[in-house]
């Protein structure tokens, strides 16, 4: 920025941005697990809200895995919360009446906004309006919700700010990672189709890898369309 200053150049609203926040200071280093060789991980300054994306096989699955195992006090939120229109979640709101009416006014606020209820949803609030974990990484966000419904929960999730505790939000819909309404205390980590290893994007046209993370997203509609499907390693004799 010193430099552009010197050639006359000003600096743009982002940078500044950028230079005024203060790091957050929480951080996390491990060795990357398979489909990887080994190679170090490192993210400085984790976000209140970190996207996780990349194409099918890219192993952004394992990376998020990881993530809960390295850093403090983490939970993963996997898929099987979906199972019996999240029963799970249900017989837990049933046994805590105090967190039940944490995810009834967050319902109530959704809905207002656009959401339908669905027990895909109820299955996230209950994770999210639980506090007791200090970090939360959930596979595949937006699976199960429409459209209205994964616009007005990443609202949601916005409003909290920068004191919200970190979640880390695997995902490929283009209405949940929306790359122009990206703000400062979001983070987006892409893994390359390629396996080379994951690393952080800057959200605007022109930063390294914001092409691979667009073309990594869809909108509801079409992700609908290829929901269940997996990537499969066939087994070598």
């Amino acid at each position: 920025m010193r430099a552009d200053l010197g050639r006359g150049e000003a600096p743009a609203p982002k940078d500044i941005s950028r230079l005024l926040r203060p790091a957050a200071g929480a951080s996390v280093a491990f060795a990357l697990p398979w489909p990887w060789g080994g190679e170090r991980f490192e993210l400085l300054d984790i976000k209140p809200l970190t996207y996780i994306i990349g194409s099918l096989g890219s192993g952004k699955t394992r990376l998020a895995q990881r993530l809960a195992e390295m850093l403090p006090d983490a939970s993963f939120l996997g898929l099987d919360r979906l199972a019996g229109e999240g029963a799970a979640a249900r017989s837990r709101l049933a046994a805590d009446p105090g967190l039940k009416t944490r995810i009834d006014r967050s319902l109530a606020w959704l809905v207002e906004d656009g959401a339908t209820m669905s027990g895909a949803l109820t299955s996230l609030l209950a994770a999210l309006e639980a506090d007791n974990h200090a970090v939360l990484v959930i596979d595949m966000v937006e699976q199960g919700l429409d459209q209205s419904t994964q616009e007005a929960l990443i609202a949601h999730l916005r409003q909290r700010g920068a004191t919200g505790r970190p979640l880390f939000l695997l995902t490929r819909s283009s209405a949940i990672l929306d790359l122009p309404a990206i703000g400062p205390d979001e983070a987006i980590i892409l893994c390359p189709a390629n396996h080379a290893p994951p690393s952080r994007v800057d959200p605007w046209p022109g930063a390294l890898g914001y092409e691979a993370v667009a073309t990594c997203l869809a909108s509801p509609e079409v992700r609908a369309r290829t929901e269940g499907v997996i990537a499969w390693r066939p087994q070598i004799a």
